[in-house]
Parts: structure tokens; sequence; C-alpha cells
């Protein structure tokens, strides 16, 4: 894709200076060629591939644009770009500067992405690797493939961000930095070692959408411990490692036998502290307690085991 800055602007019709189109030429030249060249040899030895149209440069905005779509297999490496204004009149300007260009050929087709699975810690993403070269040959160059995730916010605005500091070798990657309930679309490119040993990405990968939810149920919480006291019994547990635990359900039975579901749960909110002063008992009365972890999405976790004490 070249690319160079419009004409500021343009003359009427009959003056020399209006432009009615861009002629583009490219020159194909073997790596080790002589880097001088003078604008005769390359009017002699060139190309003209295409133009931009009067239309495409008034349109054209601060930059105009080409793209010359190559065919590489067989060409020779370094091709050599310049372009000229042409008047109303038919009349050339001198060439423009010259652009020199290596591109590579062996560069690997797009890898094919084919899942998006969401955990609790990641949304794992997997992929196919390319078979073969853009042009053909194999096996494919690669030295890893970069991930991107994009993101649409409330205005529309889209945001990608490439997810992997270096090439990733494999072809599965675990997005560990993702939030629930956000929508993201992932795509991967083959990265593979382009002209002059630099890195060159291939073209995108298809897209895969995913909006991770969370349905995970928070680990069983530890067995509570209960400490007596006068009138009154002191419960204890030790707090969930999960990351986004809302609080905790705290349930009581003086029947250790009574199903689970029939216990009393003794607080009204979630309980956002790891202990419970109950002072509701009577003495003598030996008492049960479980508990349930919550999250900020309301998954419930398991019964902790059972802990127990008399009141003094």
């Amino acid at each position: 894709m070249l690319s160079w800055p419009a004409p500021r602007r343009n003359a009427p019709d009959g003056s020399v200076q209006s432009i009615r189109r861009i002629d583009v030429y490219r020159l194909a030249e073997s790596p080790d060629a002589p880097l001088p060249l003078t604008e005769e040899d390359f009017a002699n030895r060139s190309t003209l591939i295409g133009s931009v149209t009067y239309e495409q440069i008034q349109n054209a905005g601060e930059r105009v644009l080409y793209t010359d779509v190559l065919e590489l297999a067989g060409q020779p490496s370094r091709l050599r770009y310049a372009i000229r204004y042409v008047n109303a009149s038919g009349q050339r300007a001198a060439f423009s500067n010259f652009f020199l260009i290596e591109p590579a050929a062996q560069i690997a087709e797009a890898p094919k992405l084919v899942g998006a699975q969401t955990t609790e810690k990641a949304v794992q993403l997997s992929w196919e690797a390319p078979s073969k070269n853009i042009d053909r040959s194999t096996p494919p160059n690669l030295l890893g493939y970069n991930i991107y995730r994009s993101v649409i916010d409330a205005q529309g605005k889209v945001t990608i961000v490439r997810l992997n500091e270096v090439p990733v070798v494999g072809t599965a990657f675990a997005d560990a930095k993702f939030k629930f309930d956000e929508s993201y679309q992932y795509f991967v490119r083959a990265v593979s070692l382009g002209s002059g040993g630099n890195p060159v990405e291939s073209l995108d990968s298809n897209g895969v959408s995913a909006t991770p939810r969370d349905s995970f149920a928070p680990s069983q919480p530890g067995t509570p411990s209960v400490a007596p006291g006068p009138g009154r019994l002191a419960i204890f547990f030790p707090s969930n490692p999960e990351g986004d635990i809302a609080g905790y359900d705290l349930y009581r039975s003086t029947d250790p036998n009574l199903p689970l579901d029939k216990w009393t749960k003794l607080n009204e909110a979630l309980l956002t502290k790891t202990t419970y002063q109950d002072s509701a008992v009577e003495s003598g009365q030996k008492y049960y307690y479980y508990v349930i972890a919550v999250d900020g999405a309301g998954n419930r976790s398991e019964p902790s085991e059972v802990g127990s004490e008399t009141v003094p």
C-alpha cells in the first residue's frame, strides 16, 4: 500500500497545474542491483501498473493511497516505485522520489481460529496453524503468533490490543485479562521471518466472538470454628481465595442430621466479615454451623463442613 501527501490544491482545467490523474510505476529488480538509478533508466525499464483517478484525488483527504496487489512467486525480491502527475493536456511531470521495498514471498498464510472457551480464570483460544506460505511453498515460515482482542465501547469506538508481548509458540492462548459480561472479538496473526530478519505478520485470521459469563461457583469455604462465651457463641471461618466474593451466608441448626436446606440462615444481608457473634442461644445447648460463599454474580459455593460447640 503506497501513500503520499495529497496535492494541497488543484488549478483550473486549462492550466498546466491541473492534476487529472497520478500514474504509478514499478520496477522489479534483483536484490543486489545497484541502488542508484537515473530517471531515464527508470522510465525505460519500469512498468505503469495503475493510476489514481481525478475523482480519487478529489476525495483523498490528507493522503493519497494506492494498493498494488502482488503475485510474488518467481518475481525478484526488490521493487522500486515512483509516481508522476499528469495534467488535463496529458503532460507528465517528473518522477517523484524512488521508493524501494523488498517484499517477502515466504510469509505464512493466516491461521484459522477455531474456538474461544470461557473458564473461571481465562478465555481459552485455540487455532489451526497455516499449512503453507502465501506463495504456496512449504513448510510455513513460522516464528509464532500474535493474538489480538477488540472491544467496542458504548460510543461505537473500536479498541484493538495485542495480548502477547512476544510471539506465542503453539496454537493456544489464555486471555486472563478479560472481564465477565464484556463482549470481545478475537483474531490471530501468524508471525514470519521477513526480509532483513524483521518479523512480518500474516493477514488476520477469522474472528471469534466471546462474551464471558460468570457461572462459576466459589470454592467450598473452610470449616467454621466456634468459640463459646457467656450467653453467646463466636463463629470464625477462613475467607475464600476468589477475588469476586461478595459475602457469606451462615446457617445454624441444633440437629446435625437435619437436611442442610432446612437449617436456619442467621444473616439477612451477606456477611462481609468472616466472624459472627450468635447471641440468640440457650445455655447448655449444642449448636451446629456451616457457611456458603457467594460471589458478585450470585453464584453459591457448596456448603462448608459443619462446626459445632455447646453454649456454657
